[in-house]
């Protein structure tokens, strides 16, 4: 049987004209908008990041190649592993999500298929569960496994830079970035924003349920100090000028 949630916005009552529905929301307080005018439920003791979608969500565009970028995977079975693309705007100090894939009951080899084509060349971070040994990998660590399969692991788990892990300085980092703009998201991922509503606390304590690309995002955010650019654009830097790439018309 298959299950399916539709959400229904203040904007699909077509009945009100824009100028009801805004006077309808903002007489909302301004803690309940997110639920009454777009359906997004109150969970537990509270959503861990209490944004505005429109404040985070931006329409894709094609990344500046001298971007530095960073993936980061969440690893999982029957729970869904799931993995993230970052990318930095060093100089607007601006990190947008602009890839997301989530996928159950996978093989590190069949994972590294669908991630390949994100740039061999790109730095994954990984959580501290990666240095697990699994029965399925014959003992292998988790990372090695992926590692093997051509994906280019950093060398240590995801942690700060003074060798910290906290969860709770992960999620207060990526919302002091969304509250100040600095934390974007292309509006076509969807199974991001599906987590991105849903997760929550009760009894103070982060919900560890569908929670996989978040954490996935949170650890990239942990390690956001080992994006890198795309080589390809040294290489472009270094051609004489005025010469020819001859790739130019494939790219």
């Amino acid at each position: 049987m298959t299950r399916h949630v539709t959400y229904m916005t203040i904007d699909d009552a077509e009945h009100y004209t824009p100028q009801q529905r805004a006077a309808i929301v903002s007489a909302y307080p301004a803690h309940e908008r997110e639920a009454r005018a777009r359906g997004i439920p109150v969970l537990g003791s509270g959503r861990i990041f209490p944004v505005a979608e429109e404040l985070i969500a931006c329409e894709p565009f094609r990344l500046p190649r001298y971007w530095p970028r960073l993936g980061a995977l969440d690893f999982g079975w029957d729970h869904p592993s799931a993995a993230v693309e970052l990318a930095w705007d060093t100089e607007a100090d601006v990190v947008y999500v602009a890839k997301a894939c989530r996928a159950s009951q996978q093989t590190p080899a069949m994972q590294a298929l669908t991630l390949k084509p994100w740039g061999e060349w790109l730095p994954w971070a990984w959580p501290r569960d990666g240095r697990r040994e699994t029965l399925e990998g014959a003992g292998v660590a988790l990372a090695r496994q992926y590692a093997a399969h051509g994906l280019n692991m950093l060398s240590s788990h995801a942690q700060f830079a003074d060798g910290s892990v906290s969860v709770e300085a992960g999620l207060m980092e990526m919302l002091d970035r969304m509250q100040s703009g600095r934390f974007k998201v292309f509006s076509t991922l969807l199974p991001w924003f599906e987590e991105f509503r849903l997760y929550h606390r009760k009894d103070g304590q982060v919900v560890k349920l569908r929670d996989d690309l978040m954490a996935a995002t949170r650890y990239g955010m942990m390690m956001l100090r080992e994006a890198v650019v795309d080589p390809a654009e040294f290489k472009a830097a270094r051609r004489k000028p005025g010469q020819s790439d001859p790739l130019g018309a494939f790219r």
